[in-house]
Formats: structure tokens, C-alpha cells, sequence
């Protein structure tokens, strides 16, 4: 009777760890999926989600761990998408109201017309496009200017030695800032820490006041606050002020190119007086 032949390279099973790589990387890619899904969906308003356009559970998570959730002084926190073109986006509640009226008490008194860069000089000149008065905070001027730049850190991930002095700015009915860059075009402005990066505005007012977008990308009308509007919010992709609330938005892009769509104007106030506070923040450290 002849023996059964056996094969001279027996089939070998796979390696446990090779099983377990290949687990790994369909939970990975599954994961993924349901990731790209849920942080970049934009839910619609009939879905009963009172927060438009929210970065999902994710990143609320993440936010609660890093400090946001909930303040005694400032309720509840979260971020909020509201652009990728340009890049920009809500941290509601990012001060209290007790800092914001702290804000405008110290800055009040020191008020004077605001200017504008002149791209030619870099120097600051008068410009009818800019009818509000200002000043500037000096950085790290005292404790709670510092925690409020320690927040801003923590948020855009750029060093508080990078930003320029907190500026306060006051709009009375009928004021407004043109549609412009922040970034600039002159040599003389970028000596000292490099081009701007970013801008943080916080600013609070009844009817108008509106940041607008003139040159993002999307479909302005889709957002659910369109109606409330004013007729210059409607001109763009637009922020309502909200006491508390910080608009970031990125004048370049991740490559380091400079974002045309980051063209944005502050719109006529219509009822009250719109206070508001501006950072920016550069490339390299920012010397005082």
C-alpha cells in the first residue's frame, strides 16, 4: 500500500502578529470612515441640533480635556466650523462676560480714532474705510490679559509671544470697517515677527456689526442665522457678534500661502454700540 505523499513546503499559517496587523488596519480604516463622516457633516437645522455646524462629540472630547466644556463664569464651550475657505471658526463662550466688561472699562478711557496700514509706507494713516475708535492693550499687561493670551494659545496653538497687543475697538450706529486683508504686502510691517498668521475677534453688538466674508467659499444662504441678518451680512459668509464668542480665522493657508478668501469687513451697526476685541497673530515672535 503506498504511502501518502506529503509535500516538501507544507502550507504555514500566518503569524499571529500578521492576523492582528491586518485587524488593526480594516478597525483603522472603518474608524476612519465614520470619523471623515461625523467631524466634517454639516447637520441641517431641522435635525433638532441647536449648534450649526458642530465639530462633532469628537471634538467637543478633545476640547473638555484641553479645558473647554463648562466655566462657572462662562457656561458651556465649544468650537464651531464655519468655513474652510477661508479657515474659520467659533469658540462660543470663549470669554465671560465679566472679561469682556473688564475689557472695554480699561480700554475706554485711552480711545482715538482707528487708522489703517498704509501698504506703500507701513506706516498708519486716517481712512474713511475705518470709522471706529481703538486702542491697544499692551501684552501680558496684567493677569487676566494674560490668562485671556494663555486661552489664545491654547486655542490656535501659535505662543502668546507671537501676538500683538489685544486691540479694542468701539463702533457706534452707522460705523463699519471695508472689506481687507489682514495680512500685509509691505516689507516694513513684516520686520517685526513676520507676516500675520491669524486673527481672534470677540466682539459684541444689538443689530449689524456682522463680520463678513465677502470671498468665501459656499453657500452663504444655507446658514441657519441667513435671516438675521443685515443686508451687509448678506453680502458674504457672515459671523454674528455674540458678547463672549471668538472668531479665528487664518489669513494663510497650511502651505504658507497667502489666502485671498480671507477678505472680510465689519458691516454697519444698525442698534447699539458694537464693542469688540481684536488679536493677531504672527509668524515669529512678537517683540514689544
Amino acid at each position: 500500500m503506498a504511502k501518502p505523499r506529503h509535500s516538501r513546503f507544507p502550507q504555514r499559517k500566518p503569524p499571529s502578529s500578521q492576523l492582528l496587523r491586518a485587524v488593526l488596519l480594516i478597525f483603522g480604516f472603518v474608524v476612519l470612515i465614520f470619523l471623515v463622516l461625523g467631524v466634517f457633516s454639516f447637520p441641517s437645522s431641522s435635525g433638532g441640533s441647536s449648534k450649526a455646524n458642530d465639530l462633532s462629540s469628537i471634538l467637543r472630547k478633545s476640547a473638555e480635556r484641553s479645558g473647554l466644556g463648562r466655566d462657572g463664569d462662562r457656561g458651556e464651550q465649544w468650537v464651531e466650523l464655519i468655513s474652510w475657505e477661508p479657515r474659520a471658526f467659533v469658540y462660543h463662550n470663549f470669554l465671560s462676560e465679566n472679561e469682556c466688561k473688564y475689557l472695554i472699562e480699561i480700554a475706554e478711557p485711552h480711545m482715538h480714532k482707528s487708522t489703517v496700514v498704509d501698504s506703500a509706507t507701513g506706516k498708519s494713516k486716517d481712512s474713511r474705510v475705518r470709522t471706529s475708535s481703538g486702542t491697544f492693550l499692551k501684552r501680558g499687561r496684567d493677569k487676566i490679559i494674560r490668562d485671556i493670551e494663555k486661552r489664545i494659545a491654547d486655542f490656535t496653538f501659535i505662543p502668546a509671544e507671537h501676538g500683538e497687543g489685544l486691540q479694542i475697538l468701539h463702533y457706534e450706529v452707522g460705523q463699519k470697517y471695508e472689506p481687507h486683508y489682514d495680512y500685509f504686502v509691505d516689507e516694513y510691517s513684516t520686520k517685526n515677527g513676520g507676516q500675520r498668521i491669524a486673527t481672534i475677534l470677540i466682539s459684541d453688538v444689538e443689530e449689524g456689526g456682522e463680520t463678513v466674508f465677502p470671498a468665501a467659499k459656499g453657500n452663504f444662504s444655507a446658514v441657519p442665522w441667513w435671516n438675521e441678518l443685515s443686508d451687509c451680512g448678506k453680502e458674504g459668509l457672515s459671523v454674528k457678534p455674540k458678547m463672549g464668542d471668538a472668531l479665528l480665522f487664518w489669513s494663510m493657508k497650511p502651505d504658507g500661502v497667502l489666502d485671498e478668501s480671507s477678505l472680510h469687513g465689519g458691516c454697519p451697526v444698525i442698534k447699539g454700540n458694537k464693542w469688540s476685541s481684536t488679536k493677531w497673530l504672527r509668524v515669529h515672535e512678537y517683540k514689544i
